[in-house]
């Protein structure tokens, strides 16, 4: 299946340890990224384009805000046909719950799976990279939720280092067997390659877990699917 590159970053985006966003702004052959602060709509989402602008900027490349705050912009074709143009786009960070909702079985989701699919690099930090897994953490507690299920089998934890040994314990022990629990530290990156390898780029390091157990990089190979 032709896809692009996708990256999972652990939070603390846009900032001067994210060196991979110049690898990822390369792999997707355009000087433009499309920012979605959607999961900052409670949070000044103006303020998340502003951050990601002043970033961009840094790398020579220019921010093009994708300003999808509700369900009902979701749904916009204008926004959709801007996501399906995209060659790089990426979900910043917020509520996962609140980008869950937004952009469930919406016209702007089945845009960005559209231009994933012909090559495009897609990038979610924080509870973007929570969203576009399967299952979802819960951050109101560690447990196991639905998300949008780009990456079938993967839970992402993100801000890793930072998270308390209580609420990894409880995650760990409340998924299934099959799933690969991906703890994530800021400024760094679980990047999937076109031709389905993983690796890490970017500040600090990834745990995987599996069946309680740590686990390989070569797990993600073997176990997580595309959802598209």
């Amino acid at each position: 299946m032709a896809v692009g590159i996708l990256g999972l970053i652990g939070g603390a985006e846009w900032n001067e340890s994210c060196s991979f966003d110049a690898y990822l702004i390369e792999r997707s052959g355009s000087k433009e990224v499309t920012v979605l602060p959607t999961a900052a709509a409670y949070e000044r989402p103006d303020l998340a384009i502003e951050h990601a602008t002043r970033w961009f900027a840094t790398l020579g490349a220019k921010v093009k805000p994708a300003m999808v705050i509700t369900r009902h912009d979701a749904e916009d074709p204008g926004f959709a046909l801007q996501l399906a143009e995209s060659s790089f786009i990426y979900l910043g960070g917020g509520s996962p719950l609140h980008l869950f909702s937004v952009l469930k079985d919406s016209h702007c989701y089945q845009a960005i799976l559209g231009a994933f699919h012909k090559g495009a690099v897609l990038a979610g930090s924080s509870a973007g990279a929570m969203v576009l897994g399967d299952p979802m953490v819960d951050p109101r507690g560690g447990g196991l939720t639905l998300g949008l299920g780009l990456v079938k089998g993967l839970a992402v934890m993100p801000h890793y280092s930072a998270t308390s040994a209580e609420l990894k314990h409880r995650t760990q022990s409340l998924a299934e067997p099959e799933v690969v629990i991906a703890g994530i530290d800021e400024q760094t990156a679980l990047i999937r390659e076109s031709d389905g390898s993983w690796s890490v780029m970017g500040e600090g390091s990834v745990h995987l877990i599996c069946n309680g157990a740590e686990a390989g990089m070569s797990t993600l190979a073997e176990r997580i699917k595309l959802g598209i």
